[in-house]
């Protein structure tokens, strides 16, 4: 069942922005695929500019490295909830929050990525091996149903949001 997209009664309707950036229906090489992704990205970073942000307000790379490792967590732990049956709702998270207390101004680009990569490593280790019927199952999280399966994909989109951020704002931004 990883291999079929969900269904818009899968997930609330705040996460389709996600769900509609990951191409076709097979998710888990989507998520393999954008450990590499997130590396060759940041790679693009020098030392000098993990700090770099493209406006006031606006996250650094380092920021936006802990906020994928920070949301990877998340949705990974709700995935393995709901897949193992849990009934009890999970909570939402504040994702300005998580970055502000995660201090990330103050761990090197690299080691946030490195991170990430072992983050997504241990979900897709999970996820792939989920039986069919584990996918379809339903929980709830942020006071909304969401299916195991809408949680991978949100997985995949969200990175995938979060690259296209970087690379259209933060590396023109960062040569000006």
């Amino acid at each position: 069942m990883q291999n079929i997209r969900p269904q818009v009664s899968e997930y609330a309707p705040y996460y389709e922005r996600y769900i509609a950036q990951v191409p076709g229906d097979d998710v888990l090489s989507v998520l393999r695929g954008q450990a590499g992704e997130v590396e060759r990205l940041f790679g693009r970073v020098g030392a000098g500019s993990e700090t770099f942000r493209y406006g006031p307000d606006k996250w650094t790379f380092r920021e936006v490295a802990g906020h994928l490792t920070d949301a990877e967590r998340v949705f990974g732990l709700r995935a393995f909830c709901f897949s193992r049956g849990e009934r009890a709702p999970l909570p939402s998270f504040d994702e300005n929050a998580y970055v502000e207390e995660g201090r990330y101004g103050g761990v090197s680009l690299h080691d946030l990525v490195t991170e990430f990569v072992a983050v997504r490593a241990a979900n897709v280790a999970f996820l792939s091996r989920l039986e069919d019927d584990r996918w379809t199952r339903v929980g709830t999280a942020s006071s909304h149903a969401i299916s195991v399966r809408a949680i991978a994909f949100i997985m995949a989109g969200h990175v995938r949001h979060h690259l296209a951020i970087l690379d259209e704002r933060y590396l023109p931004a960062m040569r000006s």
